[in-house]
C-alpha cells in the first residue's frame, strides 16, 4: 500500500513558477514509477510527467516538455514537479500517482493516488 500526499499548488501569474511535491509513505518508494497527471476544468485526466524509480527516463507531455521538469528524491519518499514558464492552459488540479516498477502515460495503468493539489495561472 503506497499513499500520496501532493502540495505546493498555488496561484501564480503567467511566466512564473511553481514546484509542487508528492510525498509517498511505504518502505517501497525507490522501487515504484511516479507520474504526474493534471485535470483541467472540464476535461478528462491526462498525463504530465512520468519518473522511473532510478530516475533515468522522464517521458514528458508535449505540452509541458521543456518548462516541466520531473525529479525524486528516494531517500526523501519524494517526487517533485517544477514548472516553469506558466501559462494559463496549465491551470488545473494536479495529481500525482505510483505504479510498481515500470512507467506508463496512461492514467489506468497507476495503482495510487493522491487527493491532488490546484494550481491556478493568472494572465
Amino acid at each position: 500500500q503506497v499513499q500520496l500526499v501532493e502540495t505546493g499548488g498555488g496561484l501564480v501569474q503567467a511566466g512564473g513558477s511553481l514546484r509542487l511535491s508528492c510525498a509517498a509513505s511505504g518502505r517501497t518508494f525507490s522501487t515504484y514509477a511516479m507520474a504526474w497527471f493534471r485535470q483541467r476544468p472540464g476535461e478528462e485526466r491526462e498525463f504530465v510527467a512520468a519518473i522511473t524509480w532510478g530516475g533515468g527516463t522522464t517521458p514528458y507531455a508535449d505540452s509541458v516538455k521543456g518548462r516541466f521538469t520531473i525529479s525524486r528524491d528516494n531517500a526523501k519518499n519524494t517526487v517533485y514537479l517544477q514548472m516553469n514558464s506558466l501559462k494559463p492552459e496549465d491551470t488545473a488540479v494536479y495529481y500525482c500517482a505510483s505504479r510498481p516498477i515500470t512507467i506508463a502515460t496512461r492514467e489506468g495503468m497507476y495503482d495510487y493516488w493522491g487527493q491532488g493539489t490546484q494550481v491556478t495561472v493568472s494572465s
